[in-house]
């Protein structure tokens, strides 16, 4: 199999094996026996945070096809529920809204499974999934155990988490969310999100207006996927916003985006200074190109290369580098390639 037919973007090269998990033992067993015979191993999802070389995979995919939704609810402590990895998750968004759970209905949109939103704690539009995890239920490679992670022990961060820092270790294998239940989403955070839907910020709006603001912001950018559009063709947003100390803001031009953190960074935004260092939407000439809609996004049209694409980003990284000496780090997992 070639990767490229398992990632959003389309490229990636072949796997030497490839295991298809559609329940939990046989994902559990999977990596066991490749732990065992200490081969390469990589977990795949939906594929949209995933960069693979073109000399492919020298080892083991497993394809996380997992699938099952578990829900306990009451009027008191809300909807628990819990979603096996291999869920899509943006039909966990869709049956949220459906089903009155508040909390996630600003992350609609969003291609990939369930498992791996903890990993990168997804985020958009002033919502994380760490707001409304309870728990991450894993197979720890290392104590060769299932355990289940608590909240408070799961290390969430500004698109990171414990899982994500310790990479080798974890199999996601279901995620435990606690939702509140009503019709009205969770108060609205992001200012682009609140002007669209007319509200001020920390209102709240119905949930079902809320997922779909996000979806027609989303699709604007180009970041819903459509097999038939190549400028969704991309792995999201290819580069994460950074985070300054207070010194290294004040080197950005006066106009700059600046949000203060809570420990004293500063946070700006990656699309901005992409934009102002010289590389519009749409930048590029070849297969492979920034967005038309989102210079966040690296894109493939088709007939490319991962090689090219990597290119890309090292132009872009460095472009931005020299101009504002700001060092962007790259949001989706390479393998087999670094940047």
């Amino acid at each position: 199999m070639e990767l490229a037919e398992v990632t959003t973007l389309r490229l990636g090269g072949p796997a030497r094996t490839v295991i298809e998990a559609a329940d939990e033992l046989t994902l559990r067993e999977a990596v066991a026996v490749a732990d065992e015979a200490a081969d390469p191993l990589l977990l795949v999802g939906g594929g949209s945070n995933l960069v693979v070389a073109d000399d492919g995979f020298d080892g083991t995919v497993v394809l996380v096809r997992t699938r099952g939704v578990h829900v306990e609810s009451d009027a008191c402590s809300g909807a628990m529920v819990t979603v096996a990895a291999g869920e899509t998750w943006d039909d966990l968004v869709a049956r949220a809204v459906a089903e009155e759970w508040v909390g996630v209905e600003a992350l609609s949109g969003i291609p990939g499974s369930v498992g791996a939103t903890p990993i990168q704690n997804v985020g958009a539009y002033g919502q994380e999934v760490a707001d409304t995890i309870v728990s991450v239920r894993v197979y720890d490679r290392y104590e060769r155990a299932i355990r289940a992670i608590a909240h408070a022990d799961c290390g969430f961060g500004y698109r990171t988490s414990r899982f994500k820092e310790q990479p080798q270790r974890y199999v996601v294998l279901e995620v435990t969310f606690q939702f509140r239940l009503g019709n009205l989403g969770a108060p609205v955070r992001y200012a682009e999100l609140a002007r669209t839907l007319g509200v001020e910020l920390g209102e709240r709006a119905p949930a079902t207006d809320i997922r779909q603001a996000v979806l027609a912001l989303r699709r604007g950018k180009g970041m819903v996927l459509d097999d038939g559009d190549h400028d969704t063709w991309s792995a999201g947003s290819f580069f994460t916003n950074p985070f300054l100390t207070p010194d290294q803001a004040l080197l950005l031009p006066r106009e700059a985006p600046r949000f203060e953190q809570a420990d004293g960074r500063i946070k700006t935004s990656a699309a901005w200074l992409i934009d102002h260092a010289g590389f519009a939407k749409g930048y590029g000439d070849g297969p492979v190109r920034l967005s038309s809609k989102h210079a966040l996004a690296l894109t493939h049209r088709g007939g490319g290369s991962t090689r090219q694409l990597i290119d890309l980003a090292r132009e872009v990284r460095d472009g931005v580098e020299q101009r504002f000496g700001v060092r962007l780090a790259n949001e989706p997992v390479l393998v087999g390639i670094s940047l």
